[in-house]
């Protein structure tokens, strides 16, 4: 089951993005180089559709380069949308961000008509640290927990030149179940709203596959990709000293390590998804929504007709 995170902020802040958006001439989302798909809001696309993107892999430093690649080339494919990777806290690569606004919108940066970018991502994923490097200075404020913005902020970058910024938001429903995990080991969902352990169970088990080799450097185990996810979480936990009185593994603890060493990238570059799986993520957790719609659909359809607020159809012949 996918885990679930919207607080109330969230909501404004959609509203919010829905007023601004009228008047904006280009949208740069900040996106996780460590699961690109998973931290592009569907709910963004849908408020931006039709406005020039700015796809920013931010965090590159922390991801798998040769997957970076890889989903750079998928959003560069797309219409109306160039993509680009960044590491926020370097001043020289995050100006590129300006150029290719104004690549985006050529006619736009006069006072006359000045250039209006809204830049937006899901919680934590550095766009205020982004915008203290692009201004010079603490222009925002910065966290590592997600949800530090919580009202919009309009910076004047240069003159003719306005960045607004917004509170990191998610979506009403995430339909993707593997997104959720891979959200919430990244840092983005609040840490109250999902089960350490479990998260944690679902990352090792992908990064057994795909990142043996870094797994058994970090924490000096063999035969990883041979284990559980069970195995190599205990296994985490004995190697870092998360015992309970008896030498009974700390589950717990070592869930909390295992994400901590990802998120600071402590185990190497990883990323925790290619273009390719996640369009069978998508697709697959489109129909098992669809499939819940039918059901609920006839659900209500039944209700209606016990409480006769509708007629009940009449049997074939």
């Amino acid at each position: 089951m996918a885990i679930q995170w919207f607080p109330g902020h969230m909501h404004l802040t959609r509203k919010a993005i829905e007023e601004r958006i009228k008047e904006i001439d280009v949208v740069i989302e900040l996106l996780d180089a460590r699961l690109p798909g998973s931290s592009a809001n569907p709910m963004l696309a849908q408020l931006t559709a039709g406005k020039p993107a700015l796809k920013v892999l931010n965090k590159q430093d922390l991801a798998d380069p040769a997957r970076t690649a890889l989903w750079l080339e998928h959003f560069n494919a797309m219409p109306g949308t160039r993509a680009l990777g960044l590491d926020a806290s370097m001043t020289a690569p995050a100006k590129v961000l300006v150029k290719a606004c104004f690549d985006l919108a050529p006619n736009r940066g006069t006072m006359v008509k000045p250039m209006r970018v809204l830049i937006c991502g899901i919680p934590n994923v550095g766009k205020s640290t982004l915008i203290n490097t692009l201004k010079g200075k603490r222009a925002t404020l910065t966290g590592d927990e997600a949800g530090v913005t919580k009202l919009e902020q309009r910076i004047v970058l240069q003159d003719g030149f306005y960045l607004f910024d917004t509170p990191g938001v998610l979506w009403p429903r995430i339909i993707v179940a593997k997104t959720s995990y891979n959200l919430a080991a990244s840092g983005a969902i609040g840490r109250n709203a999902f089960d350490e352990e479990e998260v944690a169970l679902e990352m090792l088990d992908y990064l057994c596959q795909h990142y043996a080799p870094l797994l058994e450097a970090r924490y000096k185990i063999t035969g990883v990709a041979q284990q559980t996810d069970e195995q190599i979480l205990e296994a985490i936990g004995r190697k870092r000293g998360a015992l309970l009185p008896g030498g009974k593994i700390n589950l717990q603890k070592a869930a909390d390590l295992a994400i901590h060493d990802f998120r600071s990238a402590v185990m190497g570059r990883m990323t925790l998804e290619t273009p390719e799986e996640f369009a069978q993520w998508l697709a697959h957790g489109q129909k098992l929504d669809a499939e819940r719609q039918v059901k609920k659909d006839a659900i209500e359809l039944d209700r209606a007709i016990r409480f006769k607020k509708v007629p009940r159809p009449e049997a074939p012949e």
